[in-house]
């Protein structure tokens, strides 16, 4: 009887080489974490590398910094909303109280 491995999707794929790619994580290390061999981390950045150049990026997973980013954006949208939000707060009091 032979093994045929492991066989994980596509955007598994493109998440672990994103980690080190645009990540700047080591892949050796990324590989002994995920316990996958070295070699095919290897393959999966090398196919990520060309059709990120060609282009044709899938957007997945989120690595780590990529989330703090988005957490960021976020976080300004909010706040500038609230302010918006006391702003019409005030303009309805004042435009009220004139009219009684």
């Amino acid at each position: 009887m032979f093994n045929l491995g492991k066989h994980y999707d596509q955007e598994y794929k493109d998440y672990v080489s994103k980690l080190i790619v645009e990540e700047g994580r080591v892949a050796k290390q990324v590989a002994y974490e995920l316990e996958l061999p070295y070699s095919t981390v290897r393959k999966w950045i090398n196919a990520y590398k060309e059709r990120t150049s060609q282009g044709t990026k899938r957007e997945a997973y989120v690595t780590p910094s990529e989330l703090e980013k988005l957490k960021k954006e976020h976080e300004k949208e909010l706040q500038q909303l609230r302010e918006e939000n006391e702003i019409l707060k005030k303009a309805m009091h004042i435009f009220t109280k004139n009219q009684a």
